[in-house]
């Protein structure tokens, strides 16, 4: 029996078992084809203690992150959200010239390139050598290490510390979670802004999101358990905003426990929220596996009907969630010919486990498919909007998640 990554409990309560796949980002050459892949359970657990929901690490870190594929750069949405929070930050905690922002988990600079424009000294902090290759040459500062309290001692031997820390999407990819946090809190400047985004375990409950659950991601927070997690490295959070990327995220805000920002009533009014929407009890995580094969036998069908009506199917998108979804719901090339994806580091790969091609963008108009399945339905609309011409062939849209749509 495992215990629990951050209070040390023992885990004995099913979140979701999802059998076996790869690693959702090991993306595959065409000569690694007809090689063993590894595949690792996807049984993912509560703490019936804290609350956390957690995914054991059978992988490093390093293993995970070292040749990673996804940049933030290539997601126009993306791109608008980290924008809005750049100005958005800058103002209210009066960020200038003599301030600091520092992001864990900076990917390619996606979102310091903002701060720069407003001539703020940046310094990102990002442990996979391919993106943070490409932050460099983009000319933000990078650190490529894997952040925690060895890391954060580095800083502080060299003088860094932080007006405004960032980590968005990073805290469920942390296998030693108290490590992490307790990193963040020493090199957080005393008057400091720390702020965290991650999908909220609320919504991905309520909305049946289990392709979110693979290996990369080792924990998964409701604002309860995260106020639990960062109490107890002594930082306060302050505030927090509801989301809508990644299918519902969490924004939190938090300082030293003795700073003076005050505690805003959304912390609360949230908290209480979810203790009324069951997260606190046991029969609320065990009925998850459910939503899961509901939403499986519904794509299965979906597939059959196509297939038997002579109907073409391709994907869009080669996300880690995608992954999760084909491996779960058994389906490969027979179901679905091939997927697109807008990010040149991913085309000419295949899917791990299901083996699907991976092509540019510009092979679904040649194909003109019946159905395009959109794997990463957190960006829907930037999606549809790019590929809406494909209606003038009849084709349609097929959405997995919460529940299949068609459109």
């Amino acid at each position: 029996m495992a215990d629990c990554r951050f209070c040390g409990a023992p885990l004995a309560q099913v979140f979701a078992d999802l059998g076996t796949s790869p690693p959702a980002n090991s993306y595959l050459r065409a000569e690694q084809l007809d090689c063993a892949e590894a595949h690792f359970p996807l049984r993912v657990l509560v703490c019936e203690a804290c609350w956390l929901v957690q995914l054991p690490a059978f992988q490093r870190p390093e293993e995970i992150f070292g040749d990673y594929a996804y940049f933030s750069s290539y997601s126009t949405s993306w791109l608008a959200h980290a924008g809005r929070f750049a100005r958005m930050a800058i103002e209210r905690f009066g960020l200038g010239r003599h301030s600091l922002v520092i992001e864990v988990a900076s990917n390619d600079g996606y979102l310091l390139r903002h701060f720069q424009a407003a001539q703020i000294p940046v310094l990102g902090i990002e442990p996979a050598a391919t993106v943070a290759a490409a932050a460099i040459a983009g000319g933000v500062p990078t650190r490529q290490v894997f952040f925690g309290t060895e890391a954060a001692a580095a800083l502080a031997r060299d003088g860094i510390e932080a007006d405004l820390l960032v980590g968005n999407n990073v805290l469920a990819h942390v296998p030693d979670l108290n490590d992490f946090v307790a990193g963040l809190a020493s090199v957080l400047k005393p008057g400091g802004v720390l702020t965290m985004e991650f999908p909220h375990l609320l919504r991905l409950i309520e909305g049946g999101q289990f392709d979110t659950i693979y290996h990369e991601h080792f924990s998964y927070f409701s604002l309860a358990t995260a106020c639990r997690v960062f109490a107890r490295h002594g930082l306060r959070v302050f505030d927090v905003d509801e989301l809508p990327t990644h299918g519902g995220s969490l924004r939190i805000y938090a300082c030293h426990r003795d700073a003076a920002h005050p505690t805003a009533g959304a912390v609360d009014n949230l908290k209480n929220r979810e203790r009324e929407r069951g997260l606190e009890r046991r029969e609320t995580y065990a009925a998850f596996d459910d939503a899961a094969r509901k939403i499986r036998r519904e794509l299965l069908g979906f597939f059959a009907s196509a297939r038997a009506s002579g109907k073409s199917v391709i994907g869009y998108g080669a996300p880690a969630k995608g992954n999760t979804l084909l491996n779960y719901c058994g389906i490969g090339r027979d179901q679905l010919d091939f997927t697109v994806d807008i990010s040149p580091h991913k085309q000419g790969l295949f899917l791990p486990g299901s083996h699907i091609p991976i092509r540019a963008p510009e092979a679904i108009r040649p194909a003109r498919p019946d159905y395009l399945l959109v794997l990463p339905w957190n960006l829907l609309d930037e999606i549809v909007g790019q590929m809406d011409d494909i209606r003038s062939w009849g084709g349609r849209f097929v959405v997995p998640i919460p529940r299949l749509q068609v459109m």
